[in-house]
């Protein structure tokens, strides 16, 4: 059994170190995240969304150092990589929206100065809205209007329209029979 791993100790080795560095630096990332997260006064469950992202991004990076340290040769994962790039450049044209509100819930995790709770006032020319933020998601806010309605707000588009605070923390103020 000893012979069969002989050949590719170093690389095993290798991996090893690289694994438990990546989760060592993804415990240290989340926790730091976690904690700027009730500092801010935001959900956990945006913490941990956050906490995904950065995991996926280690993962990357892994499969990325690990090909490396089994021997690829760089031509060739500059081929696969390039090859790869093109057509998820392709796809993510196609979804493009999608990107931005996830890049923005991601802005808002560490910037939005609304928690959920308040009463805002978003000034849109179309459609104005005065509701109480329900929930903050990835792709969008979940908002309660004053006659009971519910409303999803796309997470770019509240970061490009001006919003007015008009009532800190009112969902408790709010008396739970008259949401339905």
């Amino acid at each position: 059994m000893s012979n069969f791993f002989q050949p590719y100790l170093y690389e095993i080795i290798y991996t090893t170190i690289l694994l438990v560095v990546l989760l060592i630096i993804r415990k240290i990332i989340v926790i730091t995240v976690r904690k700027i997260g009730e500092r801010s006064g935001t959900t956990e469950a945006r913490a941990i969304l956050i906490g995904r992202y950065v995991t996926v991004t280690l993962v990357l990076i892994a499969i990325l150092v690990e090909t490396y340290i089994w021997g690829v040769e760089p031509q060739q994962i500059t081929l696969v990589f390039s090859s790869v790039f093109a057509v998820i450049g392709i796809g993510l044209f196609a979804i493009w929206s999608i990107l931005s509100n996830i890049t923005s819930g991601v802005i808002m995790f560490f910037s939005f100065p609304y928690k959920v709770g308040d009463k805002i006032k978003i000034h849109d020319k179309d459609a104005p809205i005065e509701a109480i933020i329900e929930d903050i998601r990835a792709f969008q806010l979940m908002l309660r209007e004053d006659n009971g309605n519910l409303t999803t707000y796309p997470n770019n588009l509240i970061i490009q329209k001006a919003v007015t605070l008009i009532e800190k923390d009112a969902l408790n103020d709010i008396d739970d029979s008259s949401i339905l």
